[in-house]
């Protein structure tokens, strides 16, 4: 199994919300999660857009977990480094 960082889209038509979560990379956007790290909501105030907990970010990149393109964006956007 092939741990995967990436997010899970809710919220309405023209109204996105992500959550970061940590899943199987073979499993689809919207499927079955193993973890909850935090939020993404792009259409928040600049400074409030991103929160996640740092501590499980590290631990599932220490166990081998990758990034997809945009989370690791997200994350450096607001200063965590890869």
């Amino acid at each position: 199994m092939g741990a995967r960082i990436r997010l899970k889209k809710f919220g309405a038509k023209k109204r996105p919300f992500y959550r970061i979560v940590v899943m199987d990379s073979r499993s689809p956007r919207d499927g079955r999660t193993i973890d909850d790290l935090g939020v993404y909501h792009p259409i928040a105030a600049e400074g409030e857009q991103v929160r996640f907990d740092e501590e499980k970010v590290k631990h599932w990149l220490s166990n081998g977990a990758t990034c997809s393109d945009t989370v690791r964006k997200v994350l450096n956007s607001k200063g965590f480094s890869l």
